[in-house]
Protein backbone atom coordinates (compact mmCIF):
# COMPACT_ATOMS: atom_id res chain seq x y z
CA UNK A 1 0.00 0.00 0.00
CA UNK A 2 1.41 3.37 -1.00
CA UNK A 3 1.68 6.08 1.63
CA UNK A 4 1.58 9.75 0.85
CA UNK A 5 4.05 11.87 2.75
CA UNK A 6 1.68 14.75 3.42
CA UNK A 7 -0.63 12.36 5.27
CA UNK A 8 2.06 10.80 7.43
CA UNK A 9 3.98 13.81 8.66
CA UNK A 10 7.58 13.83 9.73
CA UNK A 11 9.32 13.46 13.05
CA UNK A 12 9.86 17.23 12.93
CA UNK A 13 6.09 17.72 12.50
CA UNK A 14 5.46 15.59 15.59
CA UNK A 15 8.03 17.50 17.65
CA UNK A 16 6.54 20.85 16.61
CA UNK A 17 2.99 19.60 17.26
CA UNK A 18 3.91 18.46 20.76
CA UNK A 19 5.66 21.76 21.49
CA UNK A 20 2.55 23.65 20.37
CA UNK A 21 0.40 21.39 22.51
CA UNK A 22 2.65 22.19 25.49
CA UNK A 23 2.25 25.93 24.85
CA UNK A 24 -1.53 25.64 24.45
CA UNK A 25 -1.78 23.61 27.65
CA UNK A 26 0.30 26.19 29.50
CA UNK A 27 -2.15 28.86 28.36
CA UNK A 28 -4.99 26.76 29.79
CA UNK A 29 -3.09 26.54 33.10
CA UNK A 30 -2.79 30.33 33.23
CA UNK A 31 -6.51 30.78 32.53
CA UNK A 32 -7.40 28.30 35.28
CA UNK A 33 -5.03 30.07 37.67
CA UNK A 34 -6.77 33.39 36.98
CA UNK A 35 -10.14 31.67 37.52
CA UNK A 36 -8.87 30.45 40.92
CA UNK A 37 -9.16 26.80 39.84
CA UNK A 38 -5.86 25.84 41.44
CA UNK A 39 -6.25 22.09 41.10
CA UNK A 40 -7.05 22.54 37.40
CA UNK A 41 -4.07 24.87 36.98
CA UNK A 42 -1.78 22.28 38.60
CA UNK A 43 -3.11 19.64 36.21
CA UNK A 44 -2.63 21.76 33.08
CA UNK A 45 0.82 23.02 34.16
CA UNK A 46 1.96 19.42 34.64
CA UNK A 47 0.55 18.38 31.27
CA UNK A 48 2.29 21.32 29.60
CA UNK A 49 5.55 19.96 31.01
CA UNK A 50 4.64 16.42 30.01
CA UNK A 51 3.88 17.40 26.40
CA UNK A 52 7.23 19.22 26.24
CA UNK A 53 9.00 16.08 27.51
CA UNK A 54 7.21 14.06 24.83
CA UNK A 55 8.44 16.53 22.21
CA UNK A 56 12.00 15.75 23.32
CA UNK A 57 11.32 12.01 23.14
CA UNK A 58 9.88 12.44 19.64
CA UNK A 59 13.25 13.86 18.53
CA UNK A 60 14.65 10.32 18.82
CA UNK A 61 11.51 8.51 17.77
CA UNK A 62 10.78 7.39 21.33
CA UNK A 63 7.28 7.15 22.78
CA UNK A 64 6.07 6.06 26.21
CA UNK A 65 2.57 5.00 27.20
CA UNK A 66 3.06 5.69 30.90
CA UNK A 67 3.95 9.07 32.38
CA UNK A 68 6.29 7.40 34.84
CA UNK A 69 8.32 5.89 31.99
CA UNK A 70 8.45 9.12 29.97
CA UNK A 71 9.70 11.08 32.98
CA UNK A 72 12.12 8.38 34.13
CA UNK A 73 13.67 8.22 30.66
CA UNK A 74 13.85 12.02 30.47
CA UNK A 75 15.65 12.09 33.82
CA UNK A 76 18.06 9.34 32.77
CA UNK A 77 18.87 10.65 29.28
CA UNK A 78 18.61 14.41 29.73
CA UNK A 79 18.86 15.39 33.41
CA UNK A 80 21.56 12.99 34.65
CA UNK A 81 23.63 13.94 31.60
CA UNK A 82 22.94 17.61 32.44
CA UNK A 83 21.47 18.45 29.03
CA UNK A 84 18.74 19.94 31.24
CA UNK A 85 19.53 21.23 34.75
CA UNK A 86 19.23 18.80 37.63
CA UNK A 87 17.09 21.35 39.48
CA UNK A 88 14.58 21.15 36.62
CA UNK A 89 14.38 17.37 37.05
CA UNK A 90 13.45 17.88 40.71
CA UNK A 91 10.84 20.52 39.80
CA UNK A 92 9.27 18.16 37.25
CA UNK A 93 9.10 15.38 39.85
CA UNK A 94 7.34 17.77 42.24
CA UNK A 95 4.94 18.89 39.50
CA UNK A 96 4.03 15.25 38.88
CA UNK A 97 3.34 14.66 42.59
CA UNK A 98 1.23 17.83 42.88
CA UNK A 99 -0.75 16.98 39.75
CA UNK A 100 -1.43 13.51 41.10
CA UNK A 101 -2.61 14.90 44.45
CA UNK A 102 -4.73 17.55 42.70
CA UNK A 103 -6.41 14.97 40.50
CA UNK A 104 -6.83 12.01 42.85
CA UNK A 105 -6.67 13.00 46.53
CA UNK A 106 -10.19 13.79 47.70
CA UNK A 107 -9.14 16.16 50.47
CA UNK A 108 -6.18 17.81 48.77
CA UNK A 109 -6.42 21.60 48.86
CA UNK A 110 -4.37 23.34 46.21
CA UNK A 111 -3.16 26.81 47.07
CA UNK A 112 -2.74 29.80 44.79
CA UNK A 113 0.99 29.94 45.61
CA UNK A 114 1.45 26.31 44.69
CA UNK A 115 -0.45 26.67 41.42
CA UNK A 116 1.57 29.80 40.58
CA UNK A 117 4.75 27.81 41.24
CA UNK A 118 3.63 24.99 38.95
CA UNK A 119 2.76 27.40 36.14
CA UNK A 120 6.13 29.08 36.69
CA UNK A 121 7.95 25.73 36.33
CA UNK A 122 6.16 25.10 33.03
CA UNK A 123 7.00 28.63 31.88
CA UNK A 124 10.65 27.99 32.70
CA UNK A 125 10.83 24.50 31.20
CA UNK A 126 9.04 24.93 27.86
CA UNK A 127 11.45 27.57 26.45
CA UNK A 128 14.37 25.30 27.41
CA UNK A 129 12.73 22.48 25.48
CA UNK A 130 11.96 24.73 22.51
CA UNK A 131 15.61 25.79 22.33
CA UNK A 132 16.85 22.22 22.63
CA UNK A 133 14.47 20.93 19.95
CA UNK A 134 15.22 23.80 17.56
CA UNK A 135 18.94 23.12 17.93
CA UNK A 136 18.54 19.38 17.43
CA UNK A 137 16.25 19.80 14.42
CA UNK A 138 18.75 22.19 12.86
CA UNK A 139 21.56 19.65 13.32
CA UNK A 140 19.43 16.87 11.85
CA UNK A 141 18.70 18.97 8.76
CA UNK A 142 22.40 19.69 8.13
Amino acid sequence: MEQHNEECGTRKDLVLYRLQTALDTLESAKILLLAKDYKGANNRAYYAIFHAINAIHAMNGNAYKRHKDAIANFNKEYVKTEIFPRAMGRKIGEAEEIRHASDYDDFYIASREEAERQVSVAEEFIPLVQGYCRNELKHQEE
